[in-house]
């Protein structure tokens, strides 16, 4: 068993060790938000926050977790002030990467409060938007760090 902190609240999760984080978080843990998109963690809509750091949770062994600190964009409940940049600057088409969008901003503004064009890429590199909202999500995040 490993025991994890998932958005603030202390759980177990009895999946074999080897099981990707992803799975845990989807199956076991019922929470959706991160989504499975490449399983070569190369796309990023699997995106959470581990010790605050963006990583890719589909390739991410829980077993190797045990003890750490897990935030999923559902901790975020439409209020974090990237969310409303996002909604702000209609960011979204389909929605299926936004997830991992969000985080991967969040922990870029948790780092950088004022960011370059050039730390927004790099941050954001691998974050792949089939709707090509680029712009849109380089104008939320500067939005957001504003706020």
């Amino acid at each position: 068993m490993t025991k994890l902190t998932i958005n603030g609240q202390a759980v177990t999760v009895t999946s074999d060790p080897d099981t990707p984080l992803l799975w845990v978080l989807r199956d076991e843990l019922d929470l959706k938000g991160a989504k499975y998109g490449c399983g070569i963690a190369q796309c990023g809509a699997c995106t959470v926050h581990i010790g605050g750091q963006p990583v890719r949770s589909c390739s991410v062994p829980v077993g190797d977790l045990d003890g750490q600190s897990i935030t999923t964009i559902e901790s975020f409940d439409g209020k974090h002030p990237v969310q409303q940049a996002w909604v702000a600057a209609q960011v979204p088409q389909c929605g299926f990467c936004q997830p991992g969008q969000i985080m991967s901003a969040a922990a870029l503004l948790n780092e950088n409060k004022a960011p370059s064009d050039d730390d927004i890429d790099a941050a954001m590199a691998g974050n792949i938007c089939r709707c090509g909202t680029y712009p849109r999500i380089r104008a939320a995040i500067k939005a957001a760090a504003k706020a």
